[in-house]
């Protein structure tokens, strides 16, 4: 068991970092017996835990009476642990002397972290706030010059590495369902579902310059084949013949999405209102965020999706700053779907502090719109679903991967070659953490002038070979929900037995089950299926010798 010492301010985020790091813990409460005792910024009190974590940048009484010099460093740094670097948004207090190094200052090489030996104890003293960088990461989240960092799984990776390897067992729900690697979340927002919706407006000079002076410039670049500038000035001369209805429109590529993804869930986020262009963050009105299309435009294609068992979901307009107005958005599409629960991501990402708590009252299960426009990776540090700290029941599935932001010339401008090379970090990393991996591929993006279908079919095969559970946005939401509820109850370690109960309530039958891990070293562990409450029994520890009754 894990014990926490932390002020009021910071209850709220270490109870959300123990839904991520789902191992059993509880606030300190003088008379227990913990194996781990984690003191953030507080007084350490007495104990007989096997380690103390004392973390804080600044000086505290484990340097005060060692007589350790300390200076602080200020700004962004970096913190090295076992090879990872670790982005560390507060500041840092680094430590001088001959004390046993745990963690390096990347730029002096100075120590970050240092460790004492005391009888049966050690006592590890490191010189930033966990708790405080991971309410910067759910709230603030990361520039996009760190994207590529996954900060917060780092961190949970770094606190488990540092209890193993003083010989604690340390039991966990992982953050994975049962024989998967990782959750996939294949979405779409649907900007331009038809090109003969658009006429003489901005997106229409956009697609002709693209599909026939930029189509050029790219196959000069190598960017394009021959035949993808073929295709793109055909479509580009097909146009009339579109506006008459006598040709396809070729920006109507659900079809296409349905093969595609045959038996893979996916979530198409659809604009509940045409013309309106919302409200940004600096109280303009841009008429390019405005749709030409309204959700009964596009019914009989949104019902085809619904009859495939795909999810459909809010592409909102103002919903991330009234909550009035995201309710209102909120049932156009529910009149749709018919669905109860619903989840939001917002238009051209939209979205500022006080988004989570207007979409929470709009009525949303949930929100997907904290990722980057101009790049990809991990704004929250994240591959999980999490709640965000001021509000009840809104949960976040992070967005990832978005295409435009590969491709477009004013983001990454990347190659197809270069983006499937700038995705696998990403993929290696689900596999890794465990998580969800959210990819967003636009409606359009399949047909021209964007041509963007084969990027994602490699995509779509390179993940389908890693045993990864494909989900909608809603499933793997709830999947995460239903790991929130479970709880590690009546730990006791007897000689060579461990014992546990995992309590699961409100189980979903169409959800894949959970996974128990009991960590016996850094390397070494056995895994559990959890569907129902489950009393388990691990018999003569160490791993070499492990049995399992449940």
């Amino acid at each position: 068991m894990i014990g926490v010492v932390a002020s009021e301010a910071e209850r709220s985020v270490v109870a959300e970092f123990f839904e991520l790091f789902k191992t059993p813990w509880e606030f300190y409460r003088a008379g227990i017996n913990y194996d781990v005792l984690i003191c953030s910024n507080s007084v350490v009190p007495e104990n007989n835990a096997r380690l103390v974590l004392i973390y804080g940048s600044q000086r505290q009484a484990f340097e005060e009476c060692g007589g350790i010099d300390t200076s602080l460093a200020q700004g962004r740094h970096f913190i090295c642990f076992r090879g990872e670097r670790i982005p560390i948004y507060g500041n840092c207090l680094l430590f001088d002397g001959l004390r046993d190094e745990v963690l390096r200052y990347a730029a002096t090489k100075s120590a970050a972290a240092v460790s004492e030996s005391r009888d049966d104890q050690v006592v590890v003293r490191l010189g930033f706030d966990l708790f405080e960088e991971v309410r910067h990461l759910l709230t603030q989240g990361q520039p996009p010059e760190l994207a590529s960092i996954p900060t917060l799984e780092l961190h949970i990776s770094a606190l488990r590495e540092l209890i193993l390897s003083q010989g604690v067992l340390l039991l966990e729900i992982l953050p994975v369902p049962e024989e998967q690697r990782f959750i996939v979340c294949l979405t779409h927002d649907v900007d331009h579902p038809r090109v003969r919706y658009h006429k003489c407006d901005y997106t229409m000079f956009g697609f002709l310059y693209r599909a026939l002076i930029g189509s050029i410039i790219n196959f000069c670049r190598g960017r394009r084949s021959l035949r993808q500038v073929a295709v793109n000035w055909k479509a580009a001369f097909s146009l009339p013949l579109v506006f008459a209805c006598l040709a396809k429109d070729f920006w109507n590529q659900f079809d296409r999405y349905l093969e595609f993804e045959r038996g893979l869930a996916s979530t198409f986020f659809v604009i509940p209102s045409k013309g309106k262009a919302g409200v940004g963050s600096d109280g303009r009105r841009r008429a390019k965020r405005a749709a030409r299309y309204a959700p009964a435009d596009i019914a009989d294609d949104l019902n085809k999706l619904l009859s495939a068992d795909h999810e459909i979901g809010v592409h909102g307009i103002d919903a991330w700053r009234d909550a009035a107005e995201g309710r209102a958005e909120r049932e156009a599409i529910q009149k749709i779907t018919g669905e109860g629960d619903i989840g939001v991501r917002m238009h051209w990402l939209y979205f500022d502090s006080h988004a989570p708590v207007a979409l929470e009252k709009a009525g949303f299960t949930y929100d997907s719109t904290l990722g980057y426009n101009e790049t990809i990776g991990y704004r929250s540090g994240t591959t999980q679903v999490f709640k965000h700290l001021n509000t009840d029941n809104l949960m976040e599935l992070p967005l990832h991967i978005m295409d435009t932001a590969l491709f477009y010339p004013s983001y990454m401008n990347l190659s197809e070659n270069q983006a499937a090379a700038a995705m696998l970090p990403l993929i290696e990393n689900a596999v890794r953490f465990g998580g969800v991996l959210a990819v967003n591929w636009h409606d359009r993006s399949l047909g021209p002038e964007r041509l963007w279908d084969d990027a994602y079919r490699k995509l779509l095969n390179q993940i389908s070979s890693k045993a990864a559970w494909f989900a909608t946005a809603s499933e793997a939401v709830s999947w995460f929900k239903m790991r929130r509820l479970a709880r590690i109850e009546n730990v006791v370690r007897e000689g060579d037995i461990v014992r546990a109960r995992v309590s699961v309530s409100e189980r979903d039958p169409n959800l894949p089950a959970m996974t128990l891990r009991l960590h016996c070293s850094s390397s070494k562990y056995i895994d559990v299926c959890i569907t129902d409450a489950t009393e388990v029994q691990f018999s003569a520890v160490p791993y070499d010798k492990l049995l399992v009754t449940v």
